[in-house]
C-alpha cells in the first residue's frame, strides 16, 4: 500500500514549554549553545561504541537500536552528539533500563509521556542522547525515514545543511530557538517523503 498512515505523516511539533515541563533535574550544558560541526567521520564509529555498550547493559530488554539524527547522515553537518534511537518493550518502566544506563554514565533528563512514551537519556560527557521509546512509535519510522531520505538525496541534504548552519548564527543568543526553527524546513521535506511514498516511489 502506497504512503503511510496518518500517526506517521502528522509530525508532532513540540513546543520550549512542554520541553520545560518534561525536564528532569538539570538540563545539560551543552544546551546553552549550539555548534553545528562539519560533518565528522568517527560519528558512526562513536555510535557503535554507545550500541556495544548499552546493548551489554539491556541485553534482551533491547528491541531495537538505531543511529538517527544529522550524525547519521555522511556529509551532513550536525550538533557534534549521538543521537540514538533506542526501542524497549515500555519506555514507561523506566525501573528496568533507567538503572542499568545509569551505570553506564548516563542521566534521565526528559520524560514526555504525551510525546509517544519519550524518555531521553544524556551520557556523562553529553555527546549522546539516548532516545528510548515503546515499539510501534511513529517517531521511530520518521527518524528512519528522514536520516535514509537525507542519505540519497543530496539536493534536500544541501538545503537542510544550509538552514541548520544559518540558523545556529541566528539563534546565537536563544540556542533553545535552534531546535524549533528547523520545523520549517524539517516539514517541507517530510512532505517530499511522504509524497514520493504516495506515488509509490522509494524513499531511500
Amino acid at each position: 500500500m502506497a504512503g503511510y498512515p496518518p500517526e506517521v505523516t502528522q509530525r508532532f511539533h513540540g513546543t520550549a514549554e512542554q520541553l520545560a515541563a518534561g525536564l528532569v533535574g538539570e538540563a545539560p550544558a551543552r544546551w546553552r549553545s549550539v555548534v553545528v560541526a562539519d560533518y565528522d567521520p568517527a560519528w558512526p564509529q562513536r555510535f557503535a561504541a554507545a550500541r556495544a555498550a548499552i546493548t551489554e547493559a539491556l541485553g534482551d530488554l533491547v528491541v531495537a537500536i538505531e543511529h538517527v539524527g544529522s550524525t547519521a547522515v555522511p556529509g551532513l553537518p550536525a550538533k557534534p552528539v549521538i543521537d540514538i534511537d533506542l526501542t524497549v518493550g515500555d519506555s514507561a518502566d523506566e525501573a528496568a533500563y533507567v538503572p542499568a544506563l545509569v551505570r553506564l554514565g548516563y542521566r534521565l533528563v526528559l520524560r514526555e509521556p504525551w510525546w509517544h512514551g519519550h524518555r531521553m537519556l544524556v551520557s556523562a560527557a553529553e555527546d549522546v542522547h539516548l532516545h528510548v521509546w515503546p515499539p510501534h512509535s511513529p517517531e521511530l519510522v520518521r527518524h528512519r525515514l528522514f536520516r535514509d531520505w537525507l542519505r540519497t538525496h543530496p539536493d534536500d541534504l544541501e538545503r537542510y545543511a544550509g538552514t541548520k548552519r544559518s540558523l545556529a548564527r541566528d539563534t546565537a543568543e536563544r540556542p533553545g530557538d535552534y531546535s524549533l526553527a528547523k520545523n520549517d524546513v524539517i516539514d517541507a521535506i517530510f512532505a517530499r517523503i511522504f509524497a514520493a511514498a504516495q506515488d509509490g516511489l522509494p524513499s531511500s
